[in-house]
């Protein structure tokens, strides 16, 4: 899954510990997802839409559909 989560995050002048500190987890975290090793959860993709306020779709991508 494509993702845009290190565009926002710059966007913001924020840190991947920035961000993980927000969303509550690992900056590893936020690192594997932002490199696509790792698709958040439903719930943690929710918080990510939440902290950056735009509904997950904009964040995430589908890569088949991209």
């Amino acid at each position: 899954m494509l993702n845009r989560l290190k565009v926002l995050r710059a966007e913001r002048d924020w840190s991947q510990a920035d961000l993980a500190d927000r969303l509550g987890v690992s900056r590893q975290t936020v690192n594997a997802i932002e490199t696509g090793k790792y698709d958040p959860s439903l719930p943690l993709a929710f918080k990510i839409g939440r902290v950056f306020g735009q509904p997950i779709e904009t964040i995430f991508l589908d890569q088949e559909a991209a």
